[in-house]
């Protein structure tokens, strides 16, 4: 299957990013790809992206990264909503806890009455 995804390069905590189409079992690492049909810069948010290229492998079955597909909506290459790529906490969320004096007691319920008995 092929994947539309970011290869970096640039230099030690100064990345850039190539946009290419790439098997994915492959690594983008290695530097293999099918063809290259991008660029990104994050320190200047420069970007470059050749639009009917994306579109042709699309379309033929290449899937985007979550990261790739938010850029494609955002630059307007393609239409649809963002994907959210941060995962949700697992935790529950924390009940809010009710301080004791606002709290009012459970009410107790009383024994039901026996019936009357009828002396004879």
């Amino acid at each position: 299957m092929l994947v539309i995804r970011l290869h970096r390069t640039g230099r030690k905590n100064y990345p850039s990013y190539k946009i290419v189409v790439t098997e994915k079992q492959k690594s983008s690492t290695r530097g293999r790809f099918v063809e290259q049909v991008g660029f990104y810069n994050p320190a200047n948010k420069e970007k470059i992206l050749k639009g009917d290229r994306i579109k042709y492998w699309i379309s033929v079955g290449a899937q985007p990264s979550a990261t790739i597909h938010n850029l494609l909506i955002q630059e307007k290459v393609i239409e649809g909503k963002k994907i959210p790529k941060h995962k949700k906490s697992k935790k529950p969320a924390p009940t809010p806890v009710a301080s004791p004096s606002s709290q009012t007691p459970p009410a107790v319920p009383t024994p039901p009455t026996p019936p009357p008995t009828v002396a004879a």
